[in-house]
């Protein structure tokens, strides 16, 4: 896999290794027990008051997960954006800026570069164009939100459900078709903190939920965008004249992107699967020539200024109707005076 590092290399080893209790995860495990013991010793400190919770005017609600490596929560926040509009709510995101180069406090904005702010929070801002900020601790991100768009009614949290240090009055956990994997916290297994825990709404993007939950249903677009925010549809890719496929993607679950190309009736004449948030700095080009390259939408703003002609398609999200059921009794329970007319049950 040409340009992915050693360290790259250990991740990706790390996370397949995540879904059985392997040779490897037991010599991780007294890890995990360190880990335990730091997490639950944190809690501890804001249950006796210690450290606080920093809250808000307006409700915070945080999409999260507890699984380690992406369960795809951003397309879940974009989702929960569309709807929380339609239902006539002004929503502000924050984010950490997940491997951002960049320190502070900042906005991003419709070109701010994903090395930057982050590849996710470029995304989001990009598809829902509401004001996204970024910064290390979420609470500074909240407050400069507020700042700069007081009139927000509404914050959503992309990731950081075990930030403590953010209040929040929801809590939506995300989970794919790993579930909890091997059931081991990290470092051993995926889990960020032990479960079960409590939260307000339980959301299986993937096709085999492990355990109860609501469905979110996930299809690729029947187009890719080119750089020039032209478009093209995925059938004319299969047209005999047209250069084989190579496909990749630098996300938690690359083979399911693969997949989903295979069901649009896409021939993958190869595929390159990279660590989630991989910058595409080391990428090795010369691999693409021959192909048409063909790509995920988060990964398309890195992968663009290497490799001009790259196709992104984008993600579909809808959450199922009782999930949305559920939302709105929430909003109509916490911000009744903010909810349009409508009746709130407008699908995403």
């Amino acid at each position: 896999m040409a340009g992915v590092t050693v360290a790259s290399r250990w991740q990706l080893t790390l996370t397949r290794n995540w879904t059985r209790r392997g040779p490897l995860a037991y010599l991780l495990w007294p890890f995990s027990l360190i880990y335990r013991a730091l997490f639950a010793g944190r809690r501890l400190l804001y249950r006796l008051g210690w450290l606080t919770a920093h809250r808000f005017d307006v409700p915070v609600m945080v999409v999260g997960n507890v699984v380690a490596g992406g369960a795809g929560k951003t397309p879940v926040v974009m989702a929960l954006v569309r709807h929380l509009r339609q239902r006539g709510l002004r929503v502000g995101v924050i984010s950490r800026g997940y491997g951002r180069r960049s320190r502070g406090c900042m906005e991003v904005l419709p070109d701010s570069r994903p090395e930057d702010v982050g590849d996710e929070p470029v995304l989001i801002r990009r598809n829902t164009g509401v004001p996204v900020m970024v910064a290390e601790r979420r609470t500074k991100a909240a407050a400069a939100l507020l700042a700069n768009y007081p009139d927000t009614d509404v914050i959503l949290a992309d990731d950081g459900l075990q930030h403590a240090a953010l209040h929040r009055d929801f809590e939506l956990c995300v989970f794919d078709d790993r579930g909890i994997g091997n059931g081991l916290l990290l470092p051993a297994g995926p889990l960020r903190e032990p479960w079960p825990r409590p939260a307000d709404l339980i959301l299986h993007t993937g096709l085999k939920p492990a355990f109860a939950g609501f469905r979110a249903h996930r299809q690729l677009a029947p187009l890719a965008w080119q750089r020039d925010g032209s478009t093209k549809p995925l059938a004319a890719l299969t047209e005999p004249d047209q250069p084989p496929l190579l496909a990749l993607a630098a996300i938690a679950r690359p083979d399911e992107f693969f997949d989903m190309l295979r069901a649009s009736s896409l021939a993958l004449a190869h595929t390159i699967a990279l660590p989630d948030h991989y910058d595409f700095n080391s990428i090795n080009t010369n691999e693409f020539r021959g192909y048409s390259v063909i790509c995920t939408e988060k990964d398309a703003a890195k992968l663009w200024p290497k490799w001009p002609q790259a196709l992104a398609v984008p993600l579909l999200l809808t959450l199922e109707p009782a999930c949305l059921t559920q939302l709105d009794h929430w909003l109509n329970t916490h911000l009744p005076a903010k909810l349009s007319s409508s009746d709130g049950h407008s699908t995403t």
